[in-house]
């Protein structure tokens, strides 16, 4: 089964912050980059990305048969998406057991697990 792994950073301290970065002491960093490689090493994981934050984002509606193109999404960056990846493995208790290992989930973000279809 292949599972898409959805990790939203919440309150989870990235480099790309550095403010929320530097409250992590030296070790937890390390240890972040770690777990992050550790995850991504995983036998069945394909790595993704890293996305930029919402602020950089659009959203297409269709609004009379024409694109309508506004800024965001507008949610709160606890919902924001901030990477992804996937995971082939036999059941779903694998896969959430992968997402238990991303440093987000543990540091005030989340970790969506969907089964892909097809």
């Amino acid at each position: 089964m292949q599972f898409m792994l959805l990790i939203h950073q919440g309150d989870s301290p990235t480099p790309r912050d550095p403010e929320a970065w530097a409250r992590l002491s030296p070790e937890e960093q390390q240890a972040v980059f770690a777990d992050y490689g550790a995850v991504n090493a995983t036998p069945g994981v394909t790595p993704g990305r890293q996305m930029a934050g919402p602020e950089d984002a659009r959203t297409v509606r269709i609004q009379g048969k024409r694109p309508l193109v506004t800024d965001g999404p507008f949610v709160e960056t606890k919902e924001a998406l901030g990477g992804y990846l996937f995971f082939e493995a036999e059941s779903m208790e694998e896969a959430l057991e992968l997402a238990a290992r991303i440093p987000a989930a543990r540091h005030g973000g989340a970790v969506e697990v969907r089964p892909l279809v097809g």
